[in-house]
């Protein structure tokens, strides 16, 4: 007898004596949901999918030709998925290369930080210089630098 996970749709062989015809619980092997199988019940479940199966072959409707192209484009792997959970998995695919817009943003938050730690620094520099006293000529020297780009960039405009 050929059992299906109501959970996971992984086929089982099971032997048909150890199953009664009243039914029985059983826990799948490799999801471990437990459900109660009943053969009589799982029979007419399979007659029915097969007569639905039989019925799309003649007539496919717009609502079957959609969902058959809808599985074309899927790998085999998601459609399982998609029929557990009701939804359909889009795959984007991220880009790799540096766009002039993503550089340009990089650049304005990296300058962004760089004016921060200025005001930081300049703020408790007096307690800098305590913990380090060798700081002061190296932060003196920062600033004395950013003075000369301030002056550099006004002679150009």
């Amino acid at each position: 007898m050929i059992i299906e996970c109501i959970n996971c749709n992984k086929v089982f062989e099971v032997n048909s004596e150890l199953i009664p015809k009243n039914g029985r619980t059983i826990q799948c092997g490799s999801c471990n949901h437990v459900w109660f199988y009943n053969p009589n019940i799982a029979n007419i479940k399979k007659k029915i999918k097969q007569d639905i199966e039989i019925d799309i072959k003649e007539k496919p409707t717009i609502n079957q030709t959609k969902k058959n192209e809808a599985k074309t484009f899927q790998e085999k792997s998601y459609s399982k998925l998609k029929d557990k959970k009701n939804y359909e998995i889009t795959r984007y695919k991220p880009r790799k290369s540096l766009s002039f817009t993503k550089l340009l943003s990089y650049l304005i938050v990296l300058l962004i930080t760089f004016v921060a730690l200025l005001v930081v620094i300049d703020t408790f520099s007096r307690y800098l210089y305590q913990v380090f006293p060798s700081l002061e000529l190296v932060i003196f020297s920062l600033f004395e630098i950013l003075k000369d780009i301030k002056l550099f960039i006004k002679d150009l405009v």
